[in-house]
């Protein structure tokens, strides 16, 4: 009987033709469903295919910040031009220190030439610099204690071969004794400062300690985190892959990772809690999973759309390290929302009612189902209370979010160098050891770049040479001899301050606009300042730029996405209007902590410095789907009730109070995962996860919690006003469809004493 009803229940759904979004996530629910082994095994197939290839592959990525039009790009390609750039490989930088005595010494020298002369003779390295030769007198620091060698390999990148690397890094370390310290340091030397597993264990411990302590079942709890994990474990594998194809940067995977399972896990938690309503509605696991999936699912696409939407924005900046990331993130996203409409509904038909607690199991089979009514509980009273007094809620919800904020009027982008690995890599006490033996600007030295094509431009040349030795700011200056014929000449200057310090940054701005110029006035001379330096400079400096646009661009999608899902005007700007709070937070967190040095040494990130320039764009597009997450599952019930009662007060309340619970779960869970991430020791990644929680914090629980509500309480029935004009031309989109509750009847009641298996 109860088969037999069961299977009349489920049939028409399945033979029916989809005619929406809802209806074809309703019938991929099913299909799940009804299939639900075959889904599980078709998932663990795909994640050990991807994983065995990506295994058998390995890695190739590559970081690459280069932007064409600027001018220390323009100096790197002239150099390459005329053949200066020397080796194409990477580079690295051997340093040593003695407490007392000379490097020149020859307990110091006889090891450490011994060990120079083995790297160079070893695989992959195309030549080696060493101080113990006339060439390399000034790698010695005047006071005699310090000494470096700089190294070459014949690969760069995701081409060179990281046993070659080692293989020198071990060699350098032989050499070490208790008197004599030896550290590496550079771009080919990069220790591999970055997150640890421990950051993704710990954001999932805590997520599923916040999931179980909502749903009271072990099963509920581990579904959201298996969800996302599988989602982005996918993802993780497809983008090692898509690293041999395209350029990716080394942080898209850890990015992915950090995006995926926090919106993995929400989007899996919006599911699961509507299944479980279904289920206590009286609904069969089938009809609950297809039901859930036709609400939340529909809305959890959407969702997701809008997140990818805002990462593939990123693409038009342009930005190479920026289009990695933002793809890989994407991938991610998507694979999250994959899983979440196919996965899910198939395991939740395996588990059956277990994903309810004992005490719900024990209500279901007595026949006591849940009625539909008005949420109460905590939650219920404070939307009352935002009811009571929405402008005094509106007033401090807005000065709260507002005083986060402030700080990011004196935002500071750059790029922060190896003073900020933590102390205890190697890389950090190279920069240290090199700062203190030939200055802080050492680390950081500007390469000007000049065309000279004839005598009169070589002669304006030298004379600017000798010039900039008088700059302030610039500590030492050395020109490099030019050939005959040879019409490109090079200057080093070493400035007097760190690479990171915003006094380097106004050197740069003044030798381009104050000090060359005149020197190239009525001649052919065009120098060009260039180095890792200006170009980190020049990196910041067109984001900057780009920053006001792509922020434009985001707000204005918000808004018209918005319009279709609500049919209105004034909830799209409102939204609008959130999202840059929510942003403006976040960017005031960050340089509170990482740029003024509130906190950032004990996340390991490092001193006080600039914003990593990549970071506001990176949070501008996360944040605008996330933000848009939260707006779409709180007003969509609003406008639920609004559409059956045209209260807008009660719909305001009801929809507050009917989702207060799950975003707030969400959101914890949310700022579990970025905080975790945030204290991994990459000052990228700590910054982007620091960021994130903060503005998923003050997002959820004052501003969709107290401020938009308020503010809608304000606006009355204007909330809902839409032009009829615009509102014929516009498509009719519903996000959540109709979340109805199923009212169940004494014919139903056997259905919910059907084993698990058989539903």
């Amino acid at each position: 009987m109860a088969n037999s009803l069961g299977r009349r229940c489920r049939a028409p759904s399945l033979l029916r033709v989809p005619r929406s979004l809802g209806d074809v996530v309703s019938v991929i629910a099913r299909w799940c469903h009804a299939h639900r082994l075959a889904v599980v095994l078709l998932w663990l197939g795909l994640i050990v295919g991807l994983g065995a290839g990506a295994m058998a592959a390995g890695s190739k990525y590559t970081n690459s910040a280069t932007l064409p039009d600027t001018e220390s790009s323009t100096a790197l390609s002239l150099l390459k031009q005329t053949g200066g750039s020397g080796a194409s490989g990477d580079s690295g930088t051997i340093v040593w220190q003695t407490d007392s005595g000379s490097v020149r010494a020859a307990a110091v020298k006889e090891p450490m030439g011994q060990a120079l002369k083995e790297i160079s003779a070893a695989d992959g390295v195309a030549s080696v610099a060493s101080p113990y030769t006339a060439q390399g007198a000034a790698q010695v620091s005047k006071d005699g204690h310090t000494a470096y060698a700089t190294v070459v390999f014949d690969k760069s990148g995701a081409d060179l071969d990281k046993a070659d690397v080692d293989r020198v890094k071990d060699l350098a370390a032989d050499a070490r004794t208790a008197d004599l310290d030896v550290e590496l340091g550079g771009q080919a030397f990069n220790d591999g400062v970055g997150l640890s597993h421990l950051s993704e264990i710990i954001g999932i411990g805590a997520a599923l300690v916040v999931l179980f302590l909502m749903f009271r079942s072990v099963w509920a709890a581990a579904l959201p985190v298996l969800t996302g994990v599988a989602g982005v474990g996918t993802a993780l594998f497809i983008t090692i892959l898509l690293s041999h194809v395209m350029t990716l940067p080394d942080t898209t995977p850890t990015m992915g990772a950090l995006i995926g399972l926090g919106v993995g896990i929400d989007y899996a938690l919006f599911i699961v809690h509507r299944h479980r309503k279904g289920l206590m509605a009286g609904m069969s696991v089938a009809e609950a999973s297809a039901k859930a999936l036709n609400t939340s699912g529909r809305a959890v696409v959407f969702a997701g759309l809008t997140v990818v939407v805002a990462l593939l924005g990123m693409l038009t900046l342009g930005v190479g390290i920026l289009s990695g990331m933002a793809l890989g993130a994407a991938i991610t996203v998507v694979l999250t929302v994959l899983a979440a409409v196919t996965l899910l509904p198939a395991v939740l038909g395996l588990l059956g009612v277990r994903v309810l607690s004992r005490r719900q199991r024990h209500d279901l089979a007595a026949g006591r189902f849940t009625q539909p009514h008005e949420a109460s509980g905590r939650w219920a009273r404070w939307a009352s209370k935002v009811q009571a007094r929405p402008r005094r809620t509106a007033a401090v919800a807005a000065v709260l979010v507002a005083a986060v904020a402030v700080p990011a009027l004196s935002i500071r982008l750059g790029a922060a160098d190896a003073g900020n690995n933590p102390p205890s890599s190697s890389s950090r006490q190279a920069y240290d050891m090199l700062a203190d033996g030939f200055g802080p600007g050492f680390n950081g030295p500007l390469l000007l770049v000049a065309k000279a094509p004839d005598a009169a431009a070589k002669a304006d040349l030298t004379h600017l040479a000798k010039d900039l030795k008088s700059v302030d700011g610039v500590a030492e200056v050395t020109a490099v001899p030019m050939q005959p014929g040879q019409d490109v000449g090079m200057i080093n200057v070493l400035p007097s301050t760190a690479p990171q310090d915003e006094a380097t940054t106004d050197l740069i701005t003044h030798l381009r606009q104050d000090v060359i110029p005149p020197a190239e006035h009525g001649s052919d001379l065009q120098v060009y300042v260039g180095g890792a330096t200006a170009s980190s400079a020049d990196f910041a400096s067109v984001l900057t730029g780009k920053i006001p646009l792509f922020l434009g661009v985001i707000v204005v999608l918000g808004f018209l996405l918005l319009t279709l899902a609500f049919r209105s005007l004034l909830i799209p700007a409102i939204g609008a209007v959130m999202n840059l709070l929510t942003m403006g937070a976040a960017f005031g967190a960050i340089v509170l902590v990482f740029q003024h040095g509130f906190g950032s040494e004990l996340l390991g990130a490092g001193s006080a410095g600039p914003i990593e320039a990549v970071v506001p764009v990176l949070i501008v597009g996360v944040m605008f789907g996330l933000s848009m997450d939260y707006q779409v599952f709180l007003v969509s019930r609003m406008h639920e009730e609004w559409t059956h009662t045209r209260d807008n007060q009660r719909a305001v309340r009801v929809g507050q109070s009917d989702t207060a619970l799950v975003i707030a779960v969400a959101a914890t869970i949310m700022f579990c995962v970025f905080v975790a991430f945030a204290g991994g020791g990459m000052r990228l990644i700590s910054e982007f996860g620091l960021g994130l929680a903060v503005a998923v914090l003050l997002d959820a629980f004052l501003i969709r919690m107290a401020l938009v509500p308020a503010l809608m309480h304000l606006m009355g029935k204007a909330n809902w006003w839409l032009p009829k004009w615009l509102d014929r031309r516009l498509p009719h989109v519903s996000v959540e469809g109709d979340s109805e509750p199923h009212l169940p009847t004494q014919q139903d009641a056997p259905l919910q004493q059907e084993p698990a298996a058989q539903r």
